[in-house]
């Protein structure tokens, strides 16, 4: 993994927590949530205020997601915003904290200046006991406050100025007065620096969750289904129909089609179909090189065709079927027909413009991990399991391409992935572009 962090492809984009004012501050959060404290002069934290280093520190990686399900955060600074959710249970989570970040930066900022706020992605389930009390989370909501209890104050003290407007003889109540002064000593003006946090209820239909070896849980749909990472049957009995396990493909296609949550590559709008094909093929040539125990240290995408080219007769079933593909892409001809019992299958879709489009395009990474670039982009957790696994011949191609395509570059790499139809204007970022279109951007067929 140190290649990979040396890369800035792992714990990248964290925030650097190094003064001692924050430190304290992470601490006394901490302590208010879990009891704890940390002896480290300076760490790294996500966007729920969790610590690599801490964790290690601690021997407790869960230190602030108890049992994994209601995930406690700490905010030091609205910058968490762009800093990435590791160890992630739940997808939704990420998503949830920057919202309720963005729906409450100008009083986040405020309080962030003088305290930490700790709070709580509360849901109705505070153990994952059984794969069926997962189906009773339906809303995840937030609470959350300094940890001076600045929000819970400033309520109160809105409370005693309304009585103080609103009581006959208010001005004559000395205790009143005194408890609006004692009171506003933490809060400051809330008449005209109100610090009331926006809480709203953010739902939670449609989700991947870790537990249980992993399960895509689509529920609102037109026609639900679960999709299980794991051994389906021993997860007993759940509360939808249809359950299914990553080997029935057949199905799992079907859902996507019947629920329009797919759609073929080559039939997209947008960028180069074929290049982006070639990428997967190029890919699948690694895999095989890894499998034969091939020297891929310093591999050019040249040489690597080249090694197809070799091997041709060697290469699994999947790369033949996407070269077809590439030529129909390029040169038109017969419609190569891969059903979806073919291993290419997966390889060939994307997630369809819907509002769940990134947890189409994280399943559709697990159904086609060859495509390291799709697996990193979509599903890092399980990106990094693999990884793991990997020959250090394939670690080092795999960790150096993603650097030279995607780290050093951003900017250029997004230019190539996403094509001219995802605009960077307002901020966006990586997140926001992956979120709406896909690891791979709209895509064309060449020529139209």
């Amino acid at each position: 993994m140190k290649r990979l962090i040396r890369h800035g492809l792992m714990f990248g984009n964290l925030i650097h927590v190094d003064s001692p004012a924050l430190v304290e501050r992470y601490n006394r959060a901490l302590e208010h949530l879990a009891g704890k404290r940390t002896a480290l002069s300076d760490f790294h934290i996500d966007i729920s205020g969790y610590s690599p280093e801490v964790g290690d520190e601690l021997s407790d990686h869960l230190y602030l997601n108890h049992e994994g399900v209601n995930r406690q955060f700490i905010l030091l600074t609205t910058e968490q915003r762009s800093a990435p959710l590791l160890n992630a249970k739940f997808s939704t989570s990420r998503d949830i904290l920057r919202q309720f970040i963005d729906d409450n930066a100008r009083q986040l900022f405020a309080l962030t200046a003088r305290d930490a706020v700790a709070g709580e992605l509360l849901n109705s389930v505070y153990t994952a006991a059984s794969p069926a009390r997962l189906f009773d989370i339906r809303t995840v909501e937030i609470e959350a406050d300094t940890t001076e209890g600045t929000v819970k104050q400033g309520a109160k003290l809105g409370k005693l100025i309304d009585r103080f407007k609103t009581e006959e003889d208010a001005w004559f109540d000395d205790v009143l007065i005194a408890e609006m002064i004692e009171t506003a000593k933490t809060t400051g003006d809330v008449t005209r620096n109100p610090v009331k946090l926006k809480h709203r209820e953010y739902k939670q239909d449609n989700f991947w969750t870790a537990h249980f070896g992993g399960l895509y849980i689509f529920r609102g749909v037109e026609h639900p289904a679960v999709i299980v990472c794991g051994d389906k049957e021993t997860l007993g009995e759940l509360p939808l129909r249809h359950v299914f396990g990553l080997k029935e493909r057949n199905q799992i296609a079907k859902f996507f089609e019947l629920n329009g949550l797919v759609e073929p590559i080559v039939k997209a709008r947008g960028i180069d179909a074929a290049a982006i094909l070639k990428q997967k093929m190029d890919f699948m040539v690694v895999d095989s090189a890894e499998e034969a125990g091939l020297d891929l240290t310093g591999a050019t995408r040249a040489d690597i065709r080249a090694l197809a080219r070799a091997n041709a007769q060697a290469l699994p079933e999947e790369f033949h079927a996407l070269g077809q593909l590439v030529a129909w892409a390029e040169h038109g001809g017969t419609w190569p027909r891969i059903a979806s019992d073919h291993p290419a299958y997966f390889y060939t879709l994307r997630a369809a413009d819907t509002p769940d489009r990134d947890l189409v395009n994280m399943a559709l990474a697990e159904l086609s991990p060859k495509d390291v670039r799709q697996l990193f982009i979509c599903h890092k957790e399980l990106f990094y399991r693999l990884y793991a696994g990997w020959s250090e011949t394939k670690k080092s191609y795999v960790a150096d391409f993603l650097a030279r395509e995607y780290a050093v570059d951003k900017a250029g790499a997004r230019a190539a992935l996403f094509g001219h139809d995802a605009p960077m204007e307002g901020g966006a970022t990586e997140q926001d572009l992956v979120a709406r279109v896909g690891p791979w951007g709209p895509v064309v067929r060449r020529g139209s």
